[in-house]
């Protein structure tokens, strides 16, 4: 039986997202809500696994906080937020490193007025830092240069980016729902892979590399043959999906979803060879 190990305590706000350190000692979340109506919002908090206690708060967002990412060697957190970057957090000191605007002025003329950064993923070696936008764009970082790329094709709001485990392939799910593969060498698109009805949420590779997994608002997971860029099958559940994850031996799928409402959400676990 699963049951609630310790409450990790409260935030002023909605919870928006969690992640672990690669050595699973320390949990990072992240906060929704806005500073005119929380002054003393609390954006992203590190917490001590093992304790349940607050290790550090990382102050400077000045808005939500989407998604938070640590980096493979567990000594950087990458936070992303509506206040439109991407910081980075040196985990020995809980000080800011560095932080990437997310858009210039020439994005914002391109894409409208909303350009919140949604998502953020490092690179397997660390060096590389992926970031959705809602502005329709991927943006790629150096993380030690800055140096920025941005990936266009999107025709809606990206919402999930995820590196296959060889670096060289980064993937993005997008409202225009489709799921698009990146060639990092060269800043391509590779594939563009449509199957979806609806707004795709989430991406994840299999540990291989061999498999992508999304997850969509029209109620399925679907399982992609990264190689070919074909569908190899459909999970269908009964409510929308927002989020998927593999299991370190790949064996496991995981899906979220629910709808906004009251209602019990679901949380699946799916065999990925049978499917069931």
């Amino acid at each position: 039986t699963s049951k609630e190990r310790a409450p990790l305590g409260e935030y002023r706000g909605c919870l928006g997202c969690v992640a672990f350190s690669s050595d699973g000692k320390t949990l990072a979340s992240g906060a929704i809500g806005s500073p005119a109506y929380f002054p003393d919002l609390e954006q992203v908090k590190l917490w001590d696994v093992a304790t349940g206690k607050v290790r550090a708060i990382l102050k400077g967002h000045e808005g939500s906080a989407y998604s938070a990412a640590f980096s493979p060697d567990g000594k950087t957190l990458a936070s992303v937020s509506d206040d439109e970057t991407v910081r980075l957090w040196r985990m020995a000191t809980g000080k800011e490193q560095a932080a990437f605007q997310g858009h210039t002025e020439a994005d914002k003329k391109a894409s409208g007025p909303i350009h919140n950064v949604m998502s953020v993923a490092f690179s397997p070696d660390g060096k590389t830092l992926a970031a959705a936008s809602y502005d329709m764009t991927v943006k790629v970082w150096d993380a030690a240069t800055a140096k920025r790329t941005t990936l266009q094709g999107h025709t809606h709001a990206v919402y999930s980016v995820a590196f296959g485990p060889d670096g060289k392939t980064l993937a993005s799910a997008s409202g225009d729902k489709t799921v698009r593969l990146w060639d990092l060498a060269t800043n391509k698109e590779r594939a563009v892979l449509q199957g979806h009805t609806e707004p795709v949420m989430s991406v994840a590779f299999s540990p291989d590399g061999k498999m992508l997994a999304s997850a969509g608002v029209d109620k399925s997971v679907k399982l992609w043959n990264v190689a070919t860029g074909k569908e190899r099958a459909t999970l269908q559940g009964t409510e929308s999906v927002w989020s998927v994850a593999f299991s370190p031996d790949g064996k496991t799928l995981a899906s979220a979803g629910g709808t906004i409402s009251n209602a019990p959400g679901e949380l699946k676990l799916w065999d990925v060879a049978t499917g069931k």
